[in-house]
């Protein structure tokens, strides 16, 4: 359903209240009827599910305050919560087959008098039509997760802290990385870390910072300390290198290893400490020392969860379409992924070296579904991070 509804109700982002006072939920044997007035606009889905029959409403972000509905002919029953990766979700138990027929936002144009208002109007329908439109469960869960969807399931917390993604454009100054047919490395990685941010600020529940945000050299120590310095929960740091023909292409991610996986990660390892060592700063001196303490430190716990967020942006942007190499999870020893306590990953988005990647990487349409690909992969990280946090704490 979401692909139906208004395109300008769905590119808008940012955190948003519920006006409950001013909000209505109503129903009748014919008609439902939910008017939500929020502070501002934010991105929405809308999902049926059968069996039994539910609307499912996801806004990202939301605080539904203190909204509530009353059961009536059309409303079983309707929980409300909000999921760690900040998207708001309310499920409505239908009393039979309502079948949603209008959305979108009203009060959004710039000095309107009124609020903005989502309004959804359901109407009842036959139960053949609306199991023809409902999605499978399943499918649903896999995608979006499980919370709320049943009776008697566990609240959520009405509010959720957004994630902090920090982005790293590879190289910058002195240092201009990767170089074909005039473009630089670093000027592309740039143009995508700026774009990547603004997809990401769109879609609502992140908070998001640049390593740089100018054609300058950092230190791959001071991209490190850029990262803690803005609390980051993500560190994501971009490149599309160049290696011998033949030897990659298509998007590779890297984590942090002692070993590398395999001559292109190692060549890369190399390459992007090189670039330090030629600028005059020593990594050898803390290197040698700490090394292995930073290495079992991050073994321990974040391993794992490097390891589920590198699972999430691969299932991702193959989801998208998009082409990834033929060993997408690649490791390495990258000394820009050190930081013991961020789970941290080196992305190449493509390779410079070759021709399709290249053509790629200056396509803005592509560029753009690779960011709406890294977006969703993050999200979907974010829900099964916050999922399996009780566990890490036992």
């Amino acid at each position: 359903m979401l692909a139906a509804l208004p395109a300008a109700a769905q590119s808008l982002g940012g955190s948003a209240r519920v006006d409950a006072e001013a909000s209505r939920i109503t129903s009748d044997r014919q008609m439902i009827t939910v008017d939500l007035a929020l502070s501002q606009p934010v991105p929405y889905r809308i999902r049926h599910l059968p069996s039994p029959p539910r609307l499912v409403l996801d806004l990202n972000t939301v605080d539904w305050g203190a909204l509530q509905a009353a059961p009536g002919p059309g409303i079983r029953d309707l929980r409300l919560g909000v999921a760690a990766n900040g998207w708001a979700r309310m499920v409505i138990d239908l009393t039979g087959p309502y079948r949603l027929r209008e959305a979108g936002f009203s009060g959004t144009d710039p000095g309107s008098a009124t609020a903005p208002r989502l309004s959804l109007r359901l109407e009842r329908d036959t139960l053949e039509g609306f199991t023809a439109i409902a999605q499978d469960e399943d499918r649903f869960i896999a995608s979006y997760g499980d919370a709320l969807l049943h009776p008697g399931a566990s609240a959520l917390p009405r509010s959720a802290q957004p994630l902090v993604v920090v982005l790293d454009p590879g190289h910058g100054g002195a240092d201009p990385g990767a170089e074909r047919d005039g473009l630089r490395e670093s000027d592309l990685m740039l143009a995508f870390a700026r774009e990547l941010r603004d997809a990401l600020r769109r879609a609502g529940g992140f908070e998001v910072a640049l390593t740089r945000d100018a054609d300058v050299f950092m230190t791959l120590d001071a991209r490190i300390r850029a990262a803690r310095a803005a609390g980051a929960d993500v560190f994501l740091s971009l490149h599309a290198d160049a290696l011998p023909d033949g030897i990659a292409s298509g998007s590779t991610l890297y984590s942090l290893s002692e070993e590398a996986s395999d001559q292109s990660a190692a060549i890369l390892a190399e390459r992007h400490d090189r670039a330090d060592l030629l600028a005059g700063v020593d990594l050898t001196r803390a290197e040698d020392a700490i090394a292995d303490v930073l290495m079992s430190i991050a073994q321990v716990e974040n391993r794992p969860r490097t390891d589920l967020l590198a699972e999430s942006l691969i299932s991702s942007i193959d989801d998208h379409g998009l082409r990834l190499h033929s060993r997408p999870h690649q490791s390495g020893g990258f000394s820009v992924l050190r930081a013991p306590d961020i789970p941290s990953l080196l992305i190449e988005l493509g390779f410079m070296s070759n021709p399709r990647d290249l053509a790629n990487l200056q396509d803005p349409d592509w560029r753009a579904r690779m960011q709406a690909a890294l977006v969703r992969g993050l999200q979907d990280w974010a829900e099964a991070d916050a999922a399996l946090a009780p566990l890490r704490r036992r």
